[in-house]
């Protein structure tokens, strides 16, 4: 979540937030650095080398064709090099790997509901109000330091397993609201009649709880529709998910009892000859006794 006083990009702890940061912090930091420092000393050079004192006659050079062919082709290469790695960052972040669990995301106005389709999990998350807070109920929930700082504690946390691959499929019921984690460099629309698709896989040794939140002026309640989402190891998650009542992948389901009319004995039918064997037979062993 955010830190007081934090400057640069939030840590990231999925494959697609790494290679964002790194073509942050290395392609586009040393290439800003690098112009903005020769711009700056072109300029410095110019306003020394070509002032009035220095130059009491000023030159009638209009144009010059090394110069120009240089400041035309140096931008060129410097666009080819940003490039490269942003639409190799393009093509990795759509094109997901086979998903190993889906996640259905709906904004409402104000709060989410999460849904594991092929789990049978569904549930709604609603900001904790904090103690004290004149709506509160008997009974009802508020913010602990344990549920996280004021404005992103939720009383319902989307559950994920480390080192799997999440599909979100992300849509609203209402107005256009936005999906947004920065640690897993998530951040899309939820359009109304519409389904968005984009995934995450948080790296295996990043358990933990990750903070976000609606980033689209969705309404007056905007600033009050956090994101909780916890990533477990895979065993936590399907113990989780048996707790939600929800049926793990390959899992049987129990075979229906039997009815007890199935369990009594039918009567013989007229006609039926194996029925008639039994009776038979057991008035010769009494004969016989």
């Amino acid at each position: 979540m955010p830190q007081p006083g934090a400057i640069g990009i939030e840590e990231q702890v999925t494959p697609i937030g790494h290679e964002a940061e790194h073509f942050h912090n290395v392609w586009l930091m040393y290439t800003i650095t690098a112009i903005s420092i020769f711009v700056l000393g072109l300029l410095l050079y110019v306003i020394v080398r070509y002032r009035r004192g220095a130059n009491p006659t000023p030159s009638r050079n209009t144009h010059n064709t090394m110069i120009e062919v240089v400041w035309t082709l140096v931008p060129v290469l410097i666009l080819v090099s940003i490039a490269i790695p942003s639409i190799r960052l393009l093509r990795h972040q759509y094109t997901p790997p086979p998903a190993d669990v889906t996640v259905k995301i709906t904004g409402h106005q104000w709060y989410w509901s999460y849904e594991y389709p092929d789990l049978g999990v569904s549930f709604d998350s609603n900001i904790l109000k904090e103690k004290g807070d004149p709506t509160l109920k008997p009974g009802d929930r508020y913010r602990n330091d344990n549920d996280g700082p004021p404005l992103l504690a939720a009383d319902e946390r989307m559950v994920l397993p480390a080192g799997k691959v999440v599909k979100f499929i992300i849509t609203a019921d209402d107005v256009i609201h936005s999906f947004s984690v920065p640690a897993f460099w998530t951040k899309l629309d939820a359009n109304p009649g519409q389904l968005n698709e984009t995934w995450v896989k948080v790296d295996a040794d990043k358990t933990g709880v990750y903070f976000g939140q609606c980033s689209e002026l969705c309404g007056a309640r905007h600033g009050f529709m956090p994101i909780n989402v916890e990533v477990v190891t895979p065993a936590q998650f399907q113990q989780w998910i048996v707790s939600k009542g929800g049926t793990l992948p390959g899992a049987k389901p129990a075979a229906a009892p039997a009815s007890a009319a199935a369990a009594q004995p039918q009567p013989a039918q007229a006609g039926d000859a194996n029925a008639a064997k039994p009776a038979a037979t057991n008035q010769a062993a009494t004969a016989q006794n």
